[in-house]
C-alpha cells in the first residue's frame, strides 16, 4: 500500500501496490503492521456497505463521540464519490479544515478517517457503493453530525446535493454543538 498523508494529520489517500501480471493483480488492501508503521489505528471491529442508487446522493458529516470514537478506513467499490474529512479536533492545527479526496472504484484508491474527525461523502455517479472498515462498533447514542453545508466549513461539493436524509439536512450548525473530542 502506498500511504499519501493529507494537509489534515492523520488523515491519508491510500493507493494498492498492485502486483501485477498476466491474470490481473494482486494487491494489500489492509495491513495491521503498515498501518501502525504510519501511526494508525489498525483495528478493525467492523465493516459497512453504503449502496447510493442516485448520483448527488450526499451521506454525512457524521462522527460517533467519545468514549467510542472511530477510525474509518473507506473505499468506493462501485462507482464514485466526492469523500470529504472535517477536522474536529480541537487540539490540532488544522481544526475546522478539510479535505476532499475523489475515491473510484477504478481508481481503487481509500481514504483513512481518524478519530475526532467528520465524515460524508457525495456520489458522482448512479449506482455507487462505499465499503467501510470500522475501528469501533456503533453506539447510536454516540452517533453525531455537522451540516454538510455548515458555513463554519465552506465545503466546496462538486454538485448538487440531491438527495439527503432529514437527520443529515437537519444537523446544528458547528458553532452550536460540542466538538467531538
Amino acid at each position: 500500500m502506498i500511504f499519501d498523508e493529507t494537509k489534515l494529520s492523520h488523515v491519508f489517500e491510500i493507493a494498492l501496490d498492485l502486483n501485477s501480471d498476466e491474470r490481473g493483480f494482486f494487491a494489500r488492501s489492509w495491513c495491521q503492521k503498515e498501518f501502525e508503521h504510519h501511526g494508525l489505528n489498525p483495528k478493525v471491529v467492523q465493516c459497512n456497505v453504503s449502496f447510493n442508487a442516485r448520483k448527488g446522493t450526499l451521506r454525512g458529516l457524521h462522527y460517533q463521540d467519545a468514549p467510542y470514537r472511530e477510525a474509518k478506513l473507506v473505499r468506493c467499490t462501485k462507482g464514485s464519490i466526492y469523500d470529504v474529512v472535517v477536522d474536529l479536533r480541537p487540539e490540532s492545527a488544522t481544526f475546522k479544515d478539510w479535505i476532499a479526496i475523489v475515491l473510484t472504484a477504478d481508481k481503487r484508491n481509500m481514504l483513512y478517517v481518524p478519530e475526532g474527525c467528520a465524515h460524508g461523502f457525495l456520489t458522482l455517479e448512479d449506482e455507487t457503493e462505499v465499503f467501510y472498515q470500522m475501528s469501533e462498533f456503533y453506539h447510536a447514542e454516540l452517533s453525531r453530525g455537522v451540516r454538510f453545508d455548515d458555513p463554519a466549513f465552506q465545503i466546496a461539493w462538486p454538485d448538487k446535493v440531491e438527495i439527503i436524509s432529514k437527520r443529515d439536512r437537519t444537523y446544528p450548525n458547528f458553532e452550536a454543538v460540542p466538538c467531538a473530542s
